[in-house]
Formats: structure tokens, sequence, C-alpha cells
């Protein structure tokens, strides 16, 4: 399954309500919790996911560094920094897949097509009846 981005879920979730993340965000503030209050909330744990990834990547880069002696207390960084790495991975996956799935099986509600008015046909009259004639 292809995993979305916390930009590109953000997106979705802006389509499906039809405002900006940030307005959502403050409009279930004041709403008990729903739909919208939980793809905001996955939507945040994706996000911390990527931050974190982005910054334990940067320092195993900085740890790995070609040319750089990597020590007995710099290979307990490397592990904890690829332990974290793997942890996070974990976590966007699972984020994404869930939040991904949800969001597919939403969908924004189409406003109801307008029926063609339909005409009453008339029912014709009924013939009038002959007045009897009086003393009959």
């Amino acid at each position: 399954m292809l995993h979305l981005t916390s930009t590109e879920i953000a997106g979705r979730i802006e389509d499906l309500y039809g405002a900006p993340l940030a307005a959502l965000d403050t409009h279930v503030r004041d709403q008990p919790p729903g739909m919208l209050s939980a793809l905001l909330g996955m939507h945040h744990q994706l996000d911390l996911a990527e931050q974190s990834i982005a910054v334990h990547r940067d320092r195993l880069a900085q740890l790995v560094q070609s040319g750089r002696h990597i020590g007995g207390h710099e290979v307990s960084h490397v592990l904890d920094c690829a332990r974290r790495i793997a942890e996070a991975v974990a976590v966007r996956d699972i984020q994404a897949t869930t939040v991904s799935a949800v969001l597919q099986s939403l969908g924004r509600a189409s406003p109801p097509e307008p029926t063609p008015a339909t005409t009453t046909p008339t029912v014709p009259a009924p013939p009038a009846r002959p007045a009897s004639a009086p003393g009959r």
C-alpha cells in the first residue's frame, strides 16, 4: 500500500472537510470527539514520526560521516539512532496506513441532485349531470 506523507494526508483532510487544517484544529477543540478529531490525531502522530525520522537520520549521518573514527562511545549512539529511526518508521507506517484507509473509506458528501419538477396530471372534472326536471 502506498504510504502518504503527513502533508498529503493534511491535504486530503482539508479536501474532505473543506477547510484549512488550522481551522479544523480550532474547530475540534470545542466539539465532542468524533471522526475529525481522530483524523487530526492520526495526522499529528504521523507528522511527529516523520520529524523524528528526519532528526535521527541527520544525527546518524553526523555520527558516521566519512573519515570519522567510530569508537565504543559512538557505537552506542549509532545504535540508539538506528533503533529510534526503526521505531519512528514503524509508527509512521502504521499511522499512514490507518489514516489512508480511513480517508479512503470516507468521501465528501455530494449535494443531492435536484429532482426534476414533476407536474401532477390534472384529472378532468366529471361531466356535469343534467338537472332533473322539476316535478318528476
